[in-house]
């Protein structure tokens, strides 16, 4: 089942998901830099923070995807295809 915030992901615009994760990439360096120095009051946010960001380069890479054209998108699949079975 997806999450809410993947669900909330999938409504932004194309430049408000790479607003949202330049400002999340910011804000998690920021978390990492603090609790270096002094500590994170929970440091499982830093982890919700890394999830966050993932999410975004999910959501951003599947629209670059799906606007890909047929040609590429069957050029992508033999790649695939041959990277299955050399393992």
């Amino acid at each position: 089942m997806a999450s809410k915030k993947y669900l909330e992901l999938q409504e932004f615009s194309d430049t408000d998901l790479a607003a949202e994760l330049k400002a999340a990439e910011q804000e998690y360096q920021k978390m990492q830099f603090d609790h270096a120095t002094k500590g994170v009051d929970n440091p499982l946010s830093i982890k919700e923070m890394r999830r966050d960001i993932a999410r975004l380069n999910t959501e951003i890479r599947r629209r670059e995807v799906a606007s890909m054209p047929a040609e590429v998108l069957a050029k992508r699949s033999k790649i695939r295809a041959r990277r299955r079975q050399k393992n």
